[in-house]
């Protein structure tokens, strides 16, 4: 049992680590979430186009806002930042899709 406490404190200090460093990238202070700072290179894009109407609806709204507040100088109330926990990673399986769609087709073209 004794062996269990150290791997159960390194995963703490992990997640605590994780939310410090979250709340020290300032994205969340501006309402953004992670995969709304992705860099947009194509597989990006592509992945953008495929989303459903509303998760790209809210993706322009909470980019836009946080354009608005960047050019103010300005942040969200803290009540209103994006929390750790409630960072939700909505473009991953639409960016894996396109990821995998692009390997493959490289590999037909390969032969």
């Amino acid at each position: 049992m004794a062996a269990r406490a150290p791997v159960k404190a390194t995963t703490n200090l992990l997640q605590k680590f994780q939310k410090w460093y979250y709340n020290a990238a300032g994205f969340n202070k501006l309402g953004l979430v992670r995969d709304d700072t992705l860099y947009e290179d194509e597989d990006v894009r592509e992945a953008v186009r495929r989303l459903p109407e509303k998760l790209y609806n809210d993706r322009m709204f909470r980019l836009k806002r946080a354009l608005d507040l960047s050019m103010k100088h300005q942040i969200l109330p803290k009540d209103m930042w994006t929390k750790f926990e409630q960072d939700e990673r909505y473009l991953q399986p639409y960016l894996k899709e396109v990821i995998c769609e692009r390997m493959e087709k490289e590999e037909w073209n390969k032969k």
